[in-house]
């Protein structure tokens, strides 16, 4: 179904936001929009939004799936705006939001949906899922110049960290349960990521509540929603792999010319399943077997 633009979704379309979990997918360009609506159908997500602008519409064989929204991701505050809008039209619902040519992976995704591994998240009382952005990029920037090829995507096996994450009103105790998370092309080619956009972890998977927004670093005004885990056990975490930052550094013209390949040593070819990336440890299954 089609709306005129937010507000019009808000008021005709809320019956898509009654029961989730739903998909928000935030279109920046035209790059791999119906591949990513695709996905996140087939993990069976109750809704998908779609906000796109105009030139970045998918496919009309997906239009009757989705909710398309009119949106221009390029102004001012567009990411949480779009975001806290369905945060507040949408209390107690599980969300989950993501851009175009990025893909959601969780622990046996192949054989269980999405509404599965949430109901046993939520069992285990937990209202957050912490996600990593993993990057994936063309093996060959002469065949795919805009580093976004689906049958030849690689990413890093190693080279992910994480940092203590400081707390501004106690400089002695890092914040509890949270850590800043780093890796992929964002480390690699840091000398072109501005140091805030620089971290890979993402709390992308979320059930709302009134209060409840979105800040412009993907973490939440509940700190314990930007927790990795619970206090007595590790839990799910969960993966997006995501060609956002090598289409990035391939389209700025401050980075393309410096950047040949963004192969290296320890990239392997993504294998497009959930085994691959808890064997790499990108993500864990926590105590869901």
């Amino acid at each position: 179904m089609r709306y005129n633009d937010l507000a019009d979704f808000l008021n005709r379309g809320k019956q898509a936001l009654a029961k989730g979990p739903v998909a928000l997918i935030l279109v920046e360009d035209a790059t791999e929009v119906d591949s990513t609506i695709q996905h996140h159908l087939q993990l069976e997500f109750k809704s998908v939004l779609v906000f796109a602008g105009d030139g970045m519409e998918p496919a009309p064989e997906n239009t009757d799936k989705i909710h398309l929204i009119p949106y221009d991701m390029s102004a001012d505050n567009a990411m949480t705006t779009a975001v806290n809008s369905i945060i507040s039209a949408a209390p107690g619902v599980w969300l989950y939001y993501c851009f175009n040519a990025e893909y959601l992976f969780y622990p046996f995704c192949e054989t269980r949906t999405v509404a599965e591994m949430l109901a046993f998240h939520t069992e285990e009382r937990r209202n957050s899922v912490l996600t990593y952005a993993i990057d994936l990029y063309a093996n060959d920037l002469n065949r795919s110049p805009d580093a976004v090829s689906l049958e030849n995507a690689h990413l890093d096996k190693t080279g992910y960290y994480a940092l203590a994450r400081e707390d501004a009103t106690n400089r002695h105790h890092p914040k509890d349960r949270q850590l800043d998370f780093y890796g992929g092309l964002r480390w690699r080619f840091e000398e072109h990521i501005p140091w805030e956009r620089r971290k890979i972890d993402r709390i992308a998977l979320f059930r709302t509540k009134k209060g409840l927004e979105l800040r412009p670093d993907h973490t939440f005004n509940d700190e314990e929603y930007n927790t990795y885990s619970c206090e007595w056990h590790h839990n799910i975490t969960a993966a997006i792999c995501s060609f956002r930052v090598a289409k990035a550094l391939k389209h700025n013209p401050g980075s393309t010319f410096d950047i040949e390949t963004f192969q290296w040593h320890n990239s392997a070819k993504f294998e497009w399943n959930s085994r691959q990336l808890m064997d790499l440890g990108l993500m864990e299954p926590g105590q869901w077997f």
